[in-house]
């Protein structure tokens, strides 16, 4: 049995990511080069919820694609014999544009490394950032988040999990410890 605790509940979601969206529109001085590249499965509707709050506050429409990393993942082979390979979806060229990776939570790096090597693969953005709503720590690759929505000081046996409406049918990130 584990114990779990809410630690954001959908208002600090919601707060997060439209601070994430202010942070983005700053650091890069606009947003005319910026694309949002969600990386699948729970950065897609992080990415969209950004986009949205764009629009809200600087009234332009800010592009979003949809990134699948699984077939650049070190542990492919550790993952089964039949990865489930969804579709990537960058409908923009990502040639000299500010691209931001966006995904639910940076752990090891692992991830948001496969996500480069992917991106490298589709062109050669002027520069790459990243989003995650929560940063949990212990890293085993040099990448650090240029967005954060919350650190999370975790040990290694906790469980970080965002849940999402659009993935889940409610917003919220709980910890638990197994």
């Amino acid at each position: 049995m584990s114990e779990q605790k809410q630690i954001l509940t959908p208002d600090d979601i919601r707060r997060a990511l439209v601070r994430i969206a202010h942070e983005i529109d700053e650091r890069n001085g606009g947003l005319q080069e910026v694309i949002l590249v969600g990386i699948r499965q729970r950065g897609v509707p992080l990415a969209e919820r950004i986009a949205t709050s764009i629009a809200d506050f600087e009234g332009i429409r800010v592009p979003v694609g949809q990134l699948d990393i699984t077939l650049y993942r070190d542990d492919l082979r550790m993952r089964g014999p039949t990865p489930l390979v969804r579709k990537t979806e960058i409908q923009h060229d990502l040639t000299d544009k500010v691209v931001v990776l966006v995904d639910d939570v940076l752990y090891t790096g692992r991830t948001v490394r496969a996500a480069l090597d992917a991106i490298a693969d589709l062109g050669r953005p002027a520069c790459i950032q990243l989003a995650v709503l929560i940063d949990r720590g212990h890293r085993e690759l040099p990448i650090r988040a240029d967005f954060v929505g919350k650190n999370v000081p975790t040990s290694r046996s906790e469980r970080v999990a965002v849940h999402l409406r659009e993935t889940d049918g409610r917003d919220e990130v709980v910890i638990s410890r197994a």
